[in-house]
């Protein structure tokens, strides 16, 4: 394993058995200012791999011992959010195009020119970076779910349902009243402020929630 430092939480992890080709990734990436690290092989690669890794995964297809489309499966396995790009060689590109079916970010063919291969970069990262965003996103309205009391959760899960206060008020045997007081409070706890954006965040961590 090889390591050169650029900007920090911008990892890029490249795993080839060609190491030329893994030096010259290195010099490429560590020259456009990413922190790269490279491995020899998928082995090594899963041997150092720790679910909070960030950044992105630049895997050739084909490789000795465990080939790159493997890895890709096993990370898949152990629910990974790094996402991956394949470098590929004419006749692997069916596997390539099967990955990214499975969630790879995209595909490069050897040889391959720098421009090219630093624009998959970034949409790389920028695919990270959302995905995160959105699983803090999601980790935040769980916190936020869990602080609700049992009233307030009924009637939240009514307000996803569509119902009215007053038809609210008819299901859970309470007035109208108190309804817009769990009403509010249920808003202040998910810090929404409108119905429109409790409705997303809930359905987005709790997706079986959608009416």
């Amino acid at each position: 394993m090889s390591e050169s430092s650029g900007v920090p939480d911008q990892n890029i992890y490249i795993v080839d058995d060609d190491e030329a080709l893994r030096d010259s990734l290195v010099w490429l990436l560590e020259s456009s200012g990413y922190r790269a690290i490279a491995f020899e092989s998928a082995e090594q690669f899963l041997a150092a791999y720790q679910p909070a890794m960030t950044g992105c995964l630049v895997l050739d297809v084909r490789m000795p011992g465990m080939s790159g489309f493997e890895l890709f499966e096993e990370l898949r396995r152990q629910r990974s959010t790094l996402p991956v790009i394949f470098i590929t060689g004419h006749g692997d590109v069916p596997m390539a195009v099967s990955a990214v079916k499975k969630g790879a970010v995209d595909f490069i063919e050897k040889p391959f020119g720098d421009r090219d291969m630093l624009g998959l970069i970034e949409r790389c990262l920028a695919a990270e970076q959302e995905s995160r965003g959105k699983r803090r996103l999601e980790a935040d309205t769980a916190r936020r779910l869990g602080s609700l009391t049992q009233r307030e959760r009924e009637v939240l899960d009514l307000i996803i349902a569509g119902k009215l206060n007053k038809q609210i008020a008819d299901v859970l045997g309470i007035s109208i009243k108190t309804v817009e007081v769990h009403r509010a409070r249920v808003m202040e706890k998910m810090g929404a402020h409108s119905l429109a954006k409790l409705v997303r965040h809930v359905i987005s961590a709790e997706p079986d929630a959608a009416p």
